[in-house]
């Protein structure tokens, strides 16, 4: 079955309008007649359109003035021409001016949907497309969410068991630990595979601008709205749609997503109607939303609807396992390095520099691993790069890290595997490390007389997580 088009429907004769009326909506689409082209401008400056259904001539406006008012406002709307000349000409005219197709007046009930068909089958292609050009960017971009360390054999076999379900997803982690690609993960793993995906950091948006993002906006709806857009919401239409850092979403921008998720209907901006939408919600945060509920910051209806499953990511400290295979994954992004070209028994980092990588805190996780790779590869001139190409904040730890200048092969992790330990001990270590972790904050606020943005850029993480740091570490921001 086809999906359901949103059309407009223009013609000056009561019984073609009355007929569409009833006969659009039994094919299953929703349905605005117009009884003239000014009728129908006016509904397009209200409400956007998938399909144009309009006659060639019309008193005030005629269809191709119709057309050409649409694309001004949508350029991917959809336009087929009605007409009672059936001349070449009036063909020509028709595709010139946009019109995906043309019938002749009389016309058929069954020619009339063959061609709304050819046009729901158009858009979906089209959709396909995009999502499938979206799948090779991410594969031949290398953005594969990796490990094999205990913890991330758990989040894989979660999201095995989530992922063919339609059922929202809350994925929690610090920054960098890989949020997107696990909601990627749960996509590509799912039954909407081949339709879109579609992401949004709701923390990188104005306030005043989110809710268009997400559910669209009509010209006129507000300065700036220079044209009707769909949102977010309905490009992601039979696919998965990922709210990055949902916690940052405003009170009322909440309580329109959450309609949206019980009811399945987005209405956009200066628009009174709505259309429906079938998509899967995967949230990501790394804020408590839970203490967010009790302090009135985030709607506890809301955090009830989308917590029906939740996916911990670990960070980087507590699996320092991955590290080999992380390390060899990032590199060959690099096309033109010799780091790409590495296979088994290649090594990239001496055993000394991969010694003070492992005791590194890693408080930007493996978005940090990924620039602290491409500064050794830029500054070293052969492989295995040693410690002096590493960032300055880890040569402060070399005469804490083993001496023995020897290589590790980052293809084989059963050289840097951590033996078999009792998890008293394993939790003494992660408590370490993230004292360590503690230590390094304090250390480069201290080195930079509280200066949070130079110390941020030392410790190779955003001042945005540098503040939150310091809050889930309960560290004083006067230090």
């Amino acid at each position: 079955m086809n999906p359901s088009l949103k059309i407009l429907f223009a013609d000056d004769e009561l019984s073609l309008q009355e007929l569409m009326r009833l006969e659009l909506p039994s094919m299953g689409h929703q349905v605005t007649v117009c009884p003239d082209g000014v009728t129908a401008m006016a509904a397009l400056e209200r409400n956007g359109y998938d399909c144009l259904l309009v006659d060639l001539d019309m008193p005030g406006a005629n269809g191709l003035e119709v057309v050409e008012a649409a694309r001004k406002l949508d350029p991917y709307v959809d336009a087929v021409i009605l007409t009672g000349k059936g001349t070449m000409e009036t063909a020509i005219a028709a595709l010139r001016n946009g019109a995906i197709d043309y019938l002749t007046k009389p016309c058929r009930l069954a020619d009339v949907e063959t061609v709304l068909n050819r046009v729901a089958q158009k858009r979906e292609l089209n959709k396909k497309y995009l999502a499938v050009k979206k799948q090779l960017e991410r594969i031949e971009g290398g953005n594969r969410f990796i490990g094999s360390s205990l913890a991330m054999q758990r989040v894989h076999h979660l999201i095995s068991k989530i992922a063919p379900t339609d059922s929202t997803v809350v994925i929690l982690g610090e920054t960098g630990t890989g949020k997107e690609l696990a909601a990627r993960a749960v996509h590509d793993k799912s039954l909407r595979v081949d339709q879109p995906f579609v992401a949004i950091n709701c923390g990188a948006l104005p306030e005043n601008l989110i809710e268009s993002e997400l559910f669209g906006h009509r010209k006129g709806s507000f300065t700036g709205a220079d044209e009707h857009r769909a949102g977010l919401i309905e490009v992601a239409n039979k696919g998965t749609l990922f709210l990055d850092e949902i916690g940052e979403l405003p009170k009322g921008v909440q309580a329109k997503l959450l309609r949206f998720l019980e009811s399945g209907e987005v209405r956009r901006i200066g628009e009174n109607q709505s259309v429906v939408c079938d998509v899967r919600v995967v949230c990501a945060t790394l804020r408590n939303l839970e203490e967010m509920v009790r302090s009135g910051d985030f709607r506890e209806d809301l955090w009830f609807r989308v917590n029906t499953f939740e996916i911990h990511l670990p960070p980087l400290r507590e699996r320092l396992e991955d590290l080999p295979e992380l390390i060899q994954h990032l590199a060959k992004r690099y096309a033109n390095s010799p780091a790409a070209k590495l296979r088994s028994g290649r090594d990239l980092f001496t055993k000394e520099a991969f010694a003070i990588m492992q005791r590194h805190p890693w408080p930007g996780n493996v978005r940090q691993l990924a620039n602290v790779i491409e500064h050794a590869l830029i500054l070293s001139e052969e492989i295995p790069i040693g410690p002096e190409a590493l960032p300055q904040p880890f040569l402060r730890m070399q005469q804490s890290a083993p001496a023995n200048p020897t290589t590790l092969s980052v293809t084989d992790a059963s050289d840097v595997k951590t033996p078999s330990i009792k998890s008293d001990a394993k939790q003494e270590s992660v408590k370490s490390l993230r004292g360590r972790e503690v230590e390094a904050i304090c250390d480069a606020l201290a080195r930079h007389h509280g200066n949070k943005n130079k110390a941020a850029e030392e410790l190779g993480i955003s001042l945005k997580t540098l503040y939150n740091k310091l809050n889930q570490l309960d560290v004083k921001k006067s230090a």
